[in-house]
C-alpha cells in the first residue's frame, strides 16, 4: 500500500478529505495521511480508540511517536491524556487501549536507530518558550539530528515560517484556522512540505500546530 508516498511533493489533507478505515482490530479505526507498507508500514495517521476498544500487544519495529488528540489514551505503562505526547523507540513493546475513547495522531517506522529516547510530555511538563522575532510561543517536544518536534501558539494575525533549508515539514493544525497564498487550513489539516520548500502561514484565529520538521530530507527522492 502506498498513499503520499511520494515525499517530493507538497500535500494537504483537510478534515472530511480522506475516510476512516477499520484496522484489523475491532473499534480501532485510521485515517490514513501517509504510508509504505501493509499493516506493517511506514506510516502517518490518525487513529480514533472507541470505548473499550484495544491493539494487540506489538514491538516498535522502527519506532512510535504519538500526540493525544481527544480522550485518554492507555497502555500496561500508564494513562496518556489529552495533549500528552509520546516517543517509543525502536525495539519498545505495549498494548494500547482506550477506557471511554481516543483519538491520537500518530507516526511509525520514522525513527533513526540512534534515536533511543523514551518520551512522555504531559501538558503540565511542557515549557512554553516565546519567540520574538515571529511573536509566537512554542513547546519543544523532541530534538534529534536534524529533526525537531514543537507544539507552536500562533496568535491570531502572526505567522509560522518554514525556511527551505528546515529539511521539510509536516503540520497538524490542533486549534484554530491557518491560511496562506494557497488556501485555508481549519483545525484537523494536515500538511507535508517537501524538504526544500518553504512556506509562511498566518493565523486567521489563535492557532496551536503541531510542527515537525528536518526529517524529510532522507526520504526525499523516494517515490
Amino acid at each position: 500500500m502506498r498513499i503520499n508516498a511520494d515525499f517530493s511533493e507538497r500535500v494537504v489533507i483537510r478534515p472530511g478529505d480522506t475516510d476512516w478505515v477499520p484496522s484489523p482490530m475491532p473499534g480501532v479505526d485510521r485515517l490514513m495521511l501517509d504510508r509504505i507498507g501493509d499493516e506493517v508500514a511506514r506510516a502517518t495517521s490518525i487513529v480514533r480508540y472507541a470505548p473499550n476498544s484495544y491493539f494487540d500487544p506489538h514491538v516498535h519495529g522502527g519506532g512510535e511517536e504519538f500526540l493525544v488528540l481527544e480522550g485518554t489514551f492507555s497502555d500496561e505503562h500508564g494513562d496518556y491524556p489529552a495533549g500528552t505526547y509520546v516517543r517509543n523507540p525502536i525495539g519498545s513493546h505495549h498494548k494500547p487501549h482506550s477506557k471511554n475513547g481516543t483519538t491520537i495522531f500518530v507516526k511509525l517506522h520514522q525513527f533513526d536507530n540512534e534515536d533511543t529516547e523514551q518520551k512522555v510530555i504531559r501538558p503540565e511538563d511542557r515549557f512554553d518558550e516565546s519567540d520574538a522575532t515571529n511573536n509566537v510561543s512554542q513547546a519543544k517536544l523532541h530534538e534529534f539530528g536534524s529533526e525537531r518536534v514543537r507544539l507552536v501558539n500562533i496568535p491570531q494575525g502572526s505567522t509560522l515560517g518554514i525556511a527551505e533549508d528546515e529539511g521539510g515539514a509536516e503540520l497538524l493544525v490542533l486549534k484554530g484556522e491557518l491560511l496562506d497564498d494557497q488556501g485555508t487550513y481549519p483545525k484537523g489539516t494536515w500538511i507535508r512540505l517537501p524538504s526544500g520548500e518553504c512556506g509562511n502561514l498566518t493565523a486567521f484565529r489563535e492557532s496551536l500546530v503541531y510542527v515537525k520538521t528536518g526529517h524529510l530530507v532522507a526520504v526525499a527522492g523516494v517515490s
